[in-house]
């Protein structure tokens, strides 16, 4: 065998392997994700919301994902990314906003909320209206706020007033849990 057979083969072997990025979350108990960087555990279930998907959202800035359903159309995205040095939430969540306003909806709100029904945490929020049938506004929910070293955000669409107790138990839970659990990683 030549040296340019053997550089050749090691590269098939080793290229594919070097260039995979590393599974940001571990297999945990009752079919939960851990989220290894900052302790934060992605539950196959949160209230009656199912967990779909968990993955890298962006390797540059450092941002994972767990996204859940729920019936009757109501979606929940949590992203967790280790805190920039200047946490701002309207510059960490700007990417989104650009895609949302892009689709044609209008922004309804901005505020800051506090949420958990055992943590208390101040978020920011802003919300946008999708579409409006009959009694329903459809809505985008986007929230951000700071635990410990992470921005945890979280996105929700939903139809007011239709889902509104569902978004509060999501955002509650979500928030109640990244305080736990970020608090106390090491």
């Amino acid at each position: 065998m030549t040296r340019w057979t053997t550089l050749v083969l090691v590269l098939f072997f080793l290229g594919p392997a070097a260039g995979q990025e590393a599974d940001p979350f571990a297999d945990g108990a009752n079919g939960a994700k851990l989220h290894t960087a900052s302790g934060f555990v992605c539950p196959l279930q949160i209230g009656s919301f199912e967990r779909d998907a968990v993955g890298q959202r962006d390797p540059q800035t450092g941002a994972d994902y767990c996204s859940y359903s729920a019936l009757d159309g109501v979606y929940g995205t949590i992203t967790l990314q280790p805190l920039p040095q200047a946490y701002d939430p309207v510059a960490l969540l700007a990417p989104d906003f650009v895609v949302q306003e892009g689709t044609g909806t209008r922004m309804i709100g901005e505020d800051r909320r506090t949420v958990g029904a055992k943590a208390r945490l101040s978020i920011y929020t802003r919300t946008y209206e999708t579409a409006r049938l009959q009694n329903m506004q459809y809505r985008t929910l986007f929230t951000s706020g700071a635990v410990g070293a992470w921005a945890v955000d979280v996105t929700i669409e939903y139809a007011d007033p239709r889902d509104r107790e569902l978004e509060t138990a999501f955002l509650n839970a979500v928030y109640d849990a990244a305080v736990r659990r970020i608090g106390a990683a090491p």
